[in-house]
């Protein structure tokens, strides 16, 4: 299987402290979340590459239990989410990739358009913010006599 980027000049990347990314493809004003195990696979993708490639960086920068059939779960998302191009057949079967599952987290790659985020965070507003009741004013302070 051959591997490569899609428009990867056109994206906007944030690399997040857990090793998870969001990227942001503005021509179709989408966002796009992955989480660790999907961000090791796109990184993985930075040239033209193989599973097999993709696998071993994964490996190396993940967790050395990432199966050939993670990183390749890791790739079909990333491909169905149009951010990475596959050619050549597929070679494990969901029950494979079922059963190679470990303790490493599954990738996951979750897209949502900006004005869907926008309506949603219109929504996640459901009270108007309560005015804050004014502060009382000092009282002066008598001088002793």
């Amino acid at each position: 299987m051959q591997i490569e980027r899609l428009q990867s000049n056109a994206l906007v990347e944030n690399r997040l402290p857990d090793g998870s990314r969001v990227i942001l493809d503005p021509k179709n004003e989408t966002v796009f979340a992955l989480n660790a195990t999907a961000g090791a696979a796109w990184d993985a993708c930075s040239a033209p590459t193989t599973l097999s490639n993709v696998a071993d960086d994964m490996r190396r920068s993940l967790d050395p239990a990432i199966t050939d059939e993670i990183a390749e779960e890791a790739l079909l998302q990333l491909q169905d989410k149009r951010l990475v191009n596959t050619s050549g057949s597929s070679s494990a079967t969901r029950r494979q990739f079922l059963a190679s599952l470990s303790a490493v987290a599954l990738p996951l790659v979750v897209a949502l358009t900006v004005s869907d985020q926008k309506a949603h965070a219109m929504v996640a507003r459901s009270a108007a913010p309560k005015p804050t009741p004014p502060k009382p004013k000092p009282k002066p302070i008598l001088p002793f006599l």
